[in-house]
């Protein structure tokens, strides 16, 4: 279920980059990550207005955030899919599994070719399979 912007919110939607670009410099925000779509820089300036109109994120989240920073955590998520590996990813709020076998991957008992066809088959779009699955390339 989508939660509903404040009017003014929803109508970062449909800004202008230009005009996002320039509600961001205008209100402080800071450096603005490199290549920021404009779809993400609108739904960004729209988190960064209501976390300074409510307050943003409450103590508790925010401790349990440093304390994940702090864990020394790696900076890659995953390595390659190999034999025996599980993947599980969420997507459009369900839950998938996908098995690495000798013989391919296996998603809901049928054996596909590459990880790529199963994410087409989750997604109904052209996917690269280890990147919606989130793994590393070999060289990486």
């Amino acid at each position: 279920m989508a939660v509903e912007l404040p009017p003014e919110m929803d109508a970062l939607r449909d800004m202008s980059r230009g005009y996002l670009l320039e509600l961001w410099s205008r209100e402080e925000f800071g450096a603005l990550p490199k290549k920021t779509s404009t779809p993400f820089l609108a739904r960004l300036l729209a988190y960064e207005l209501q976390a300074r109109k409510r307050g943003g994120l409450r103590k508790r989240t925010r401790l349990a955030l440093v304390a994940i920073e702090s864990s020394g955590m790696p900076e890659t998520s995953a390595k390659l899919a190999t034999t025996g590996t599980r993947l599980v990813r969420e997507w459009n709020g369900v839950r998938h599994v996908v098995d690495i076998t000798k013989q391919g991957a296996v998603y809901r008992g049928k054996t596909y070719r590459s990880l790529s066809a199963v994410a087409r088959e989750i997604t109904g779009a052209r996917w690269s399979g280890p990147r919606f699955f989130g793994l590393q390339r070999k060289g990486g």
